[in-house]
């Protein structure tokens, strides 16, 4: 995919993923809530979306904010989370960030993806999710869907997501950045599938260089 033809090829896609399920994260954000964003996205690492997004309306249903979370329990954490992945971890995880949420940053979440990267369970992706669409600021959240189809589309040439999110710093247009997660997680999720994604049907074929595509429907 050539860099002019990115701005049609996610208009296209815009389009089409108002037809599939929201990502469990992005309706989260719409609280415009950072912690309930950051909490979800701890949430989400590994796990199904559909099971993101009842453990995230369980949990709230208890506990908001830091400092009601810290009033919960490691193990009523586990049972209102279960079966997400990890589910133990993450609930340590979750009172670990809330405690130092509310000693060290008065209880705020940072908009600062080098201060998220200080809390425990916090990568790049989360971090910058959080930045994006719990703050509405400039940033690039690369998941493997984003990883996987920018480099398919021969947009990137990266080998990891971390990579994948310097190349887009460097080359994508900034109106897409906070934008463009959302967008390939769900057309990653239905349509550019890790393994024999449905090419037949796809509105970005013509533009697509399919790097690595060995099976296709």
């Amino acid at each position: 995919m050539k860099d002019n033809e990115i701005p049609a090829a996610l208009s296209l896609i815009r389009k089409a993923v108002k037809a599939w399920q929201t990502p469990a994260v992005t309706i989260v954000a719409r609280e415009k809530d950072p912690y309930k964003v950051l909490v979800s996205c701890i949430l989400s690492l590994r796990t199904q979306d559909r099971t993101t997004g009842e453990a995230s309306a369980r949990l709230f249903g208890l506990a908001g904010t830091p400092k009601a979370m810290l009033r919960l329990s490691g193990s009523e954490i586990e049972r209102a989370i279960y079966p997400v992945g990890f589910y133990r971890n993450k609930a340590k995880a979750i009172l670990a960030i809330s405690r130092i949420l509310l000693d060290v940053y008065g209880g705020a979440v940072p908009a600062d993806i080098d201060e998220l990267l200080k809390l425990p369970g916090v990568g790049r992706k989360t971090a910058n999710l959080v930045v994006t669409i719990g703050y509405g600021r400039p940033g690039i959240c690369v998941d493997t869907h984003v990883h996987r189809i920018t480099n398919r589309w021969g947009y990137v040439v990266t080998k990891t997501p971390e990579q994948t999110e310097y190349a887009l710093r460097a080359k994508l247009p900034k109106r897409y950045w906070i934008t463009i997660n959302d967008l390939l997680v769900t057309f990653g999720q239905n349509q550019c599938k890790p393994t024999s994604p449905i090419c037949s049907t796809c509105v970005v074929y013509k533009y697509c260089d399919r790097v690595g595509v060995t099976r296709q429907r």
